[in-house]
């Protein structure tokens, strides 16, 4: 069966003051029934070893060492404590011009360094209004995951670009829509495609946690800005919870 997954990703967020925030969290779900992922900055991966929640880095180069200014590898993550690693977010592919290959580049560095990678793929609202949703999907699915992928090492998270951060958030409907389509994929391209964790991304919070954890294939959320206040997330990491039981 999937694991449930309640990932934060703070983005260019946060400062040694605000892991306060990540102590208020883990008093409240030090026990928690779902796996609880936090992302955040680098800088703050090494001083995150102590909390009850795994830790992961939001992107990697795909080279292990090398003249690579300002970049990270996947075993300076894995060495400063970090379980996982975030691959293919939209911000990146946006920001940074990394296409589908890239991100199967860096989810194999991933893995090599014994990290599970959280391959992220999704439409833009240009591609959503033409109609093309399940076409990007299948595009970014066969070229982002690597063939070496397995339940064990890799979480599909679908954010539909055009929800990340604006409030808009798509139609039960249309999540599941994508998450059964992703399922479908997964399960006739891997043997174990069936025990994928699929996260919905996408302006998740406390008040619509609730009805998008009970959509088909949807094993929890990559939850962006209401993951950097515990008071934010920890309802989400709840409405989670109630679905595992």
């Amino acid at each position: 069966m999937p694991r449930k997954i309640a990932a934060g990703n703070w983005k260019m967020n946060g400062l040694q003051a605000d892991m306060v925030e990540l102590s208020k969290l883990a008093a409240d779900h030090a026990s928690a029934k779902v796996d609880v992922l936090i992302c955040p900055p680098a800088t703050l991966i090494a001083g995150c070893k102590d909390l009850p929640f795994q830790i992961g880095g939001q992107d990697c180069h795909p080279h292990e060492s090398g003249a690579h200014t300002g970049d990270i590898s996947a075993s300076m993550l894995a060495d400063a404590g970090a379980t996982a690693v975030l691959t293919g977010h939209s911000e990146r592919r946006t920001d940074h011009g990394e296409m589908d290959a890239d991100v199967a580049a860096k989810s194999k560095a991933a893995y090599a360094a014994g990290l599970k990678a959280v391959i992220c793929i999704g439409e833009t609202l240009t591609e959503r209004e033409a109609g093309t949703t399940l076409n990007v999907i299948d595009t970014q699915l066969a070229g982002s995951i690597p063939d070496t992928a397995t339940a064990a090492n890799t979480v599909i998270a679908y954010e539909p670009v055009w929800a990340i951060g604006t409030g808009k958030v798509p139609t039960l409907e249309q999540i599941g829509e994508v998450h059964d389509h992703i399922r479908a994929k997964l399960a006739a391209r891997f043997d174990d495609g069936a025990d994928f964790s699929l996260l919905y991304g996408g302006s998740v919070k406390g008040s619509n946690a609730v009805e998008i954890f009970g959509v088909s294939n949807v094993d929890g959320a990559l939850v962006g800005g209401a993951s950097l206040k515990a008071a934010d997330f920890s309802p989400i990491i709840h409405a989670l919870e109630g679905t595992s039981l």
